[in-house]
């Protein structure tokens, strides 16, 4: 059973209780909650919900991966699944699959353990070959500490190259600015 409404709804307020301007910025978010539709389910349009994983090793350097499907030099992350009990795991499945890092090697940043480290929302161009929309993602990301020494692996399917990059220089720049208040 993906995330429930109940759930997202409850992470988004807890998130918004730290950062209350930002408010405005997740109205795809609430749109999409405001309807009969899953909001974590990829072809819910015009927006719906995506986790990423922002790990951070001891050095204070970030993984990124290059997505095949973008092009870009991002966090892993994607898409919910049915199996997926909350957002969390879901960031925590991505990276597994994506990256080849197990959940047992990271553990979620102090303070993050229930609340996502950002929520951006961003522009999906339309894919023709999917049969999809230009749309938007509303991504969770959550934050990590890479605790346990472990090898990227990747998931050569829909990944195509990765890099530790230091918190400075994250692809987000409001995972950036975030981070620069907590490391």
């Amino acid at each position: 059973m993906p995330p429930s409404v109940n759930h997202i709804r409850s992470v988004t307020e807890a998130y918004l209780a730290r950062h209350p301007h930002e408010r405005d910025s997740l109205a795809p978010l609430f749109s999409a909650l405001a309807t009969s539709d899953d909001p974590t389910h990829r072809k819910t349009f015009p927006a719906h919900v995506t986790c990423g994983a922002i790990v951070i090793a001891s050095d204070r350097r970030v993984l990124h991966i290059a997505h095949r499907a973008s092009g870009k030099l991002l966090a892993p992350g994607g898409h919910n699944e049915p199996g997926d009990r909350d957002l969390r795991a879901a960031a925590l499945r991505e990276l597994h699959e994506e990256a080849g890092v197990p959940p047992s090697a990271v553990v979620p940043l102090q303070d993050y353990e229930d609340v996502p480290l950002d929520i951006d929302v961003h522009s999906i161009d339309a894919n023709p070959w999917k049969d999809e929309p230009a749309h938007h993602h509303v991504d969770f990301r959550w934050g990590f500490h890479l605790v346990a020494e472990h090898p990227v692996k990747l998931q050569e399917e829909e990944v195509d190259g990765y890099e530790w990059r230091l918190f400075t220089s994250a692809a987000s720049p409001t995972v950036r600015s975030k981070l620069a208040l907590l490391l």
